[in-house]
């Protein structure tokens, strides 16, 4: 999986080959190609979270709400995450490295770059926020 200023990729391959993934708005506000955060599952190929943004010229969180995009069928469709999540005002860039998942597949961390932590013990369906106060954060890691 990648995601960057172009979409969403996949490759099922090993990286060999790319294919671009079709987003279907599903849910408001519907996941947007642009962002930079990945999280794969260790466990299930089909499986990934996104953490979307406007555009290149404008990074922040569509309408302004922080939401975290679920695919569980290889990017065929996308569930929209929000529980805990800020839904107002929101101006949280998610980078590359500050979306992670657990080897075990469920327990997920994001930081953002103005200073926002939040965690999910439920694959994402509900967030509980850790910090808003930290100062940017580029890389998350769970420490073993």
């Amino acid at each position: 999986w990648a995601q960057h200023h172009c979409g969403i990729f996949r490759s099922v391959d090993g990286g060999l080959q790319w294919s671009t993934v079709q987003l279907v708005p599903q849910t408001e506000p519907a996941p947007s190609g642009f962002g930079f955060a990945v999280a794969c599952d260790p466990h299930n190929p089909q499986r990934a979270w996104f953490a979307p943004a406007v555009a290149d010229a404008c990074r922040l969180p569509v309408n302004g709400q922080l939401v975290v995009a679920r695919t569980d069928d290889g990017g065929q469709s996308f569930e929209v995450q929000r529980d805990g999540l800020p839904q107002q005002h929101a101006y949280h860039l998610i980078y590359r490295h500050a979306l992670q998942v657990t080897p075990d597949g469920q327990t997920l961390a994001m930081a953002s770059t103005t200073g926002g932590l939040w965690a999910s013990a439920d694959a994402g369906a509900h967030w509980a926020c850790i910090s808003q106060h930290l100062p940017p954060i580029a890389v998350l890691a769970f420490a073993s």
